[in-house]
């Protein structure tokens, strides 16, 4: 369509920008090579958004077939920024910060994250939200929970919505931490989140696992008070949490003394009484 539009719409960064951004959505990261060589041969300046968009593919290429290369070939990216003098800027970190968590490298995330103003950056909401979602999943709880009030000390407060916070909680609830699940549930609703449908049902649905039905029903009728009108349904327990009944094992009765003797006794007598008999059958035959 660009080709077709050229001799009447002739291309300006903005779309060159575009262009690459497309093919990189695409996957098709020598396309979009391709596409930047002509146009820094064309005389056009490749921005950012280019730059960002390559520098994610590069990460997706990556995370997909070869998950230890992706910070080297990263940095062939941002190496190419600095030699054509194109500034990284915040969602340049974001893109990195986003993927290094995708592979579960939270603590080089956190490095990155606190060395952003080294480049003249700072975090926005959305490098906020990346670390705290990524310190959730790896159950870094306090951590999580520091970023939230740093997230908050840097402005973006308003950024942590009912949205945000169904989303820890959906996390807290994924690795069993249902305690701090409700820690960050009063948190939610302090900040004035109303919790909706999902939130409960996700909440009661997990004490119902850990089969903790008076934590699910004290939702539940809080859930009406506040007028959201929720179902009751039949949750299910997990089998790790039901309670096994320990079956009562008889105990064996102590023998007496008296009792032992007795017993003994009558053995004596069946052997002695085995032993006339074969006498007696001997007797016979004879």
């Amino acid at each position: 369509m660009v080709k077709d539009t050229a001799n009447e719409i002739f291309p300006d960064e903005m779309i060159c920008d575009l262009l690459i951004k497309g093919w990189c959505i695409d996957g098709k990261l020598e396309e979009a090579r391709r596409l930047a060589g002509e146009m820094y041969r064309g005389g056009f300046e490749i921005g950012a958004t280019a730059y960002n968009a390559m520098l994610d593919c590069v990460c997706k290429l990556c995370r997909e077939k070869d998950p230890f290369r992706l910070q080297n070939e990263a940095e062939k990216v941002l190496l190419d920024m600095d030699f054509y003098g194109v500034p990284r800027n915040v969602e340049t970190f974001n893109v990195l910060l986003g993927n290094l968590c995708k592979i579960r490298k939270t603590e080089d995330a956190m490095k990155l994250f606190f060395r952003m103003g080294e480049w003249g950056c700072y975090p926005n909401a959305d490098s906020f939200l990346i670390l705290i979602r990524s310190l959730y999943q790896a159950a870094r709880v306090g951590e999580a929970d520091e970023m939230i009030d740093g997230m908050k000390s840097a402005g973006f407060g308003d950024q942590l919505g009912k949205k945000e916070y169904y989303g820890f909680l959906k996390i807290l609830c994924g690795i069993e931490r249902v305690e701090h699940a409700m820690t960050i549930f009063k948190k939610m609703k302090a900040d004035g989140c109303k919790p909706g449908i999902k939130t409960y049902d996700l909440l009661m649905g997990k004490w119902c696992a850990h089969n903790r039905l008076d934590r699910a029903d004290a939702l539940y009728n809080e859930a009406l008070k506040n007028g959201v009108p929720v179902e009751p349904k039949p949750y299910r327990v997990d089998p790790r949490y039901m309670k096994k009944t320990k079956a009562v094992k008889k105990e064996k009765k102590r023998e007496t003394f008296s009792e032992k003797m007795a017993r003994k006794r009558s053995s004596l007598k069946q052997i002695r009484l085995s032993f006339v008999k074969k006498s007696r059958g001997r007797m016979h035959s004879a």
